[in-house]
């Protein structure tokens, strides 16, 4: 794969005369793209197996990192061109970015449920006594207790949870580690998870991931994804619902319940006290940004 992207490179040089800053940013820009698709739980190694649910998988995960809209808009077109080129040159017989919409540059505030939604979100995870209905709770629940990203979530290994203390160590970018505090009916789902859901879903004794799939293996970013999609599905604000959209609601709850500013930057992990900033703005200048219910929902 890292051929086919030289030959690209060396195609701008030569034949677009692109300056060597442009060069460079597609060069990484691609090697990344390259290594996601590397890391997938079913690894792709060839440009011809890429199709658009991977990219669109990929975009997640940016927007998941916390990239920029405009950083994300760029490494979209970066892997447009990319693919582009491989048709044009017959490496691939059909574009999987023929389809595939450019992400929308402008910056949006992020979309927070309504204490109510989140309280029925969770509670719908938690109608099912199953392993998989006590992993899902307990992973909905440590979501919104925590502000967690999905992806710092699916990394947490059994050792990162301190049920005693009531707290949960997670890695963060830049690895980074913080101890964020946990409620008691997070505490609770948490436990009984691990009492009872967990020895029912892991298969190696010495697997040390905390949330498994059904194979009882480490969850995936998609694999998490998936559930949070299905509850949202389930009680009718799947369309409102994004990777993030606990995250973003912790954020806002806790500052307007009264959170100080520099303790939910903490919380959250952001490098940059202006990425927190934007929950405020949220909270006094868009308020209806906090999605509720409408009657139809209500009934």
């Amino acid at each position: 794969m890292q051929e086919q992207i030289r030959q690209f490179l060396d195609f701008l040089a030569v034949e677009q005369d692109y300056s060597e800053n442009t060069i460079a940013a597609y060069r990484n820009d691609l090697s990344q793209f390259a290594r996601f698709l590397a890391r997938m739980e079913s690894p792709i190694t060839a440009w011809t197996e890429v199709k658009k649910d991977d990219i669109v998988n990929y975009i997640m995960h940016l927007k998941e990192r916390e990239y920029t809209s405009s950083t994300v808009a760029r490494k979209v077109a970066a892997i447009k061109s990319f693919f582009h080129f491989l048709l044009a040159g017959g490496v691939i017989g059909e574009d999987p970015t023929a389809t595939l919409e450019s992400p929308k540059v402008k910056k949006r505030l992020p979309k927070a449920l309504s204490h109510d939604l989140v309280n029925r979100l969770l509670a719908e995870a938690g109608k099912s006594s199953t392993p998989k209905g006590q992993r899902d709770k307990a992973l909905l629940e440590l979501l919104y207790a925590t502000g967690m990203r999905v992806s710092e979530l699916v990394l947490l290994n059994i050792d990162d949870v301190n049920l005693t203390k009531a707290n949960v160590q997670c890695l963060g970018k830049g690895n980074k580690k913080r101890t964020i505090p946990i409620y008691d009916r997070a505490v609770q789902a948490l436990g009984e998870y691990l009492q009872k859901g967990r020895p029912r879903l892991v298969k190696d004794p010495n697997e040390k991931a905390l949330f498994l799939n059904h194979r009882g293996k480490r969850l995936t970013r998609q694999g998490l994804w998936l559930i949070i999609k299905h509850y949202a599905d389930e009680i009718g604000i799947g369309s409102e619902v994004t990777p993030h959209t606990l995250r973003h609601s912790f954020a806002t709850h806790m500052l307007s319940g009264g959170a100080g500013l520099r303790e939910v930057q903490k919380l959250l992990g952001h490098a940059n006290i202006s990425t927190t900033q934007v929950y405020t703005h949220l909270n006094s200048e868009r308020p209806d940004e906090v999605y509720e219910e409408s009657p139809s929902r209500a009934e």
